[in-house]
Parts: structure tokens; C-alpha cells; sequence
């Protein structure tokens, strides 16, 4: 994706108001070679970039005084509740330099799978996105992940997808962690009827009381 930013000669407080003011939010671009450049966008095309995947998960071309350069969004400063960016942060992209990113995962097919079209159960994605490592070039806006090969009981771990080429998973610690797992209808019943006995038990013990103490009664002789 690609996007026009302008340079920013003043820098404080009162200046990013003035911007804002005007329909324009403040940013900067740093990393790289060069040193770090004030920048400002037109806040309402800012705005409906941000709302794509893509800008916040890809390289992206930025147009800077009539040349392009290569950066990758690192940072967004919203109003707390206007619909406003407040500012917004680049980092220049060094084409041999490694990038750490995080990346939506896309999941399909779960539909065409034995786990729902036989068996009927729930498939639940327990990751919505990755953290990899790789080169500019090799960046993915995405990663697609196709569920069609589930069946009943199973779950699919990281190691069981094959992710794009020159792309490493960063896991933080955890080798091997669970991506989708399949829930059974039976899985489901159990623990609702789980739930509806305890809830009956709770409803069913101070009901008891008042019957242990009529009986008691009961055996007490009136006295005349």
C-alpha cells in the first residue's frame, strides 16, 4: 500500500493541536540510516488506510518530499472517543534486516471439514494472530490456515501448519502452541448438564432445612 506523507517543521503540544485542528496528524518516521523525520498526513485518508488489514500488517511505500521509502506502521494514538488519530508512528524498512511483526490469521474451510459436516462440532480458533520473523521481502499481509482436514477430537498446533516460505514463528517460550481446537456436542451437553446439576443441587439445599426441622417437631411430644 502506498500513502502520502508531508514534512513537519514544528514540533510540541501546541503544535500537533494546531494540526489536528486543521485535519492533519502528526507522525514520525525513525530507524534506518537516517534520523528520525517529523511527518504529517491528511488525517481523513489516514483514517480509512487505518482501516484496512493491510497497512497494519505490511510494507508499506511512503511518498516524503517526491521520494518513496519503505517503512512498516509501529504505532497508532487514538482519542479516547472521537474518531480521531492523535499520532501515528513509522519505521523505516531496511531491505536485508530482519522484521518482527505480528500478522492476522486467516482461517477457512472448517465448514467442509469431517468435525462439523459429520460430526457437528464446534471449532474454535484459539489464535487470531501470529508474532514471525523474516525478511521485508517475505512479509505476509496474512497467513491462511485451511481447516478442511479436521475431524472429531482433534487439535491443530503450530507445528502442524506450514507457514510461508522465509517465515519463522516467534513463540515466546511456548514451542508448540494450540492454534484451533474442535469441541464435541457431547463435550457441549456434559458441561451443560454439569452446570443445571449444580444449579439444581444449590436450589435443592435450602428447601431441605425447613423439612429436617418439621420432622424434629414431629417427634417432640406436645405438652398438655
Amino acid at each position: 500500500m502506498k500513502f502520502v506523507a508531508f514534512e513537519r517543521a514544528k514540533q510540541g503540544t501546541g503544535a500537533s493541536r494546531r494540526l489536528r485542528n486543521v485535519g492533519k496528524t502528526p507522525g514520525i518516521v525513525y530507524g534506518g540510516e537516517g534520523q528520525p523525520q517529523l511527518i504529517e498526513l491528511d488525517h481523513n485518508a489516514l483514517w480509512h488506510a487505518l482501516k484496512k488489514e493491510a497497512f497494519h500488517s505490511s510494507v508499506l511505500d511512503m511518498e516524503l518530499n517526491g521520494a518513496t521509502g519503505k517503512v512498516l506502521l509501529r504505532d497508532v494514538q487514538y482519542h479516547p472517543f472521537r474518531q480521531q488519530v492523535l499520532h501515528i508512528d513509522f519505521q523505516r524498512v531496511d531491505a536485508n534486516t530482519r522484521l518482527h511483526m505480528k500478522v492476522p490469521v486467516h482461517y477457512k474451510g472448517a465448514e467442509e471439514s469431517d468435525a462439523v459436516k459429520l460430526d457437528h462440532c464446534l471449532v474454535n480458533p484459539v489464535v487470531t494472530e501470529l508474532d514471525i520473523s523474516c525478511l521485508p521481502a517475505d512479509l505476509p499481509e496474512f497467513i491462511e490456515i485451511d481447516l478442511a482436514g479436521l475431524k472429531k477430537g482433534t487439535v491443530l498446533h503450530l507445528n502442524d501448519v506450514k507457514l510461508p516460505k522465509g517465515v519463522k514463528a516467534v513463540t515466546h517460550g511456548k514451542p508448540n502452541p494450540v492454534l484451533v481446537s474442535v469441541v464435541t456436542p457431547a463435550a457441549e451437553e456434559s458441561a451443560e448438564a454439569a452446570a443445571a446439576g449444580a444449579e439444581g443441587a444449590a436450589a435443592a439445599a435450602p428447601a431441605a432445612a425447613p423439612a429436617k426441622g418439621a420432622a424434629k417437631a414431629a417427634k417432640t411430644p406436645a405438652k398438655k
